[in-house]
């Protein structure tokens, strides 16, 4: 399993988004257990369900002001962007299941 990719700066996440067909940003702070506790499970899943899906990650207690550029103002978040445009965004408490099924479509618009 490829571990995400550290984004710091706004400028990587706008390229990073550009750049991926279909990618996710998963939010979160070393401080926050129900984000530590959900990390391994999301990685998981992605890894398993969704494979061609790129995944980066953005330290919100490291770089407050790019989570609150992105409107994250709690934690844990996922932001999916389809072909550079959100189109889904999960927060604090969210089901994985739930996120699957949501994934499912664009995923394979995009790699079927």
């Amino acid at each position: 399993m490829t571990p995400p990719v550290r984004l710091a700066q706004e400028q990587d996440l706008h390229a990073f988004v550009q750049r991926q067909p279909l990618c996710a940003i998963y939010f979160s702070s070393p401080d926050c257990a129900v984000c530590q506790a959900l990390r391994p499970k999301l990685l998981e899943l992605l890894h398993r369900g969704f494979p061609r899906l790129a995944l980066a990650e953005v330290d919100c207690r490291d770089t407050p002001a790019l989570a609150a550029q992105e409107g994250v103002f709690s934690v844990p978040t996922l932001i999916v962007y389809v072909e550079g445009r959100e189109g889904l965004r999960k927060a604090r408490a969210f089901a994985l299941g739930e996120l699957a099924r949501e994934l499912r479509r664009p995923y394979q618009l995009l790699f079927d």
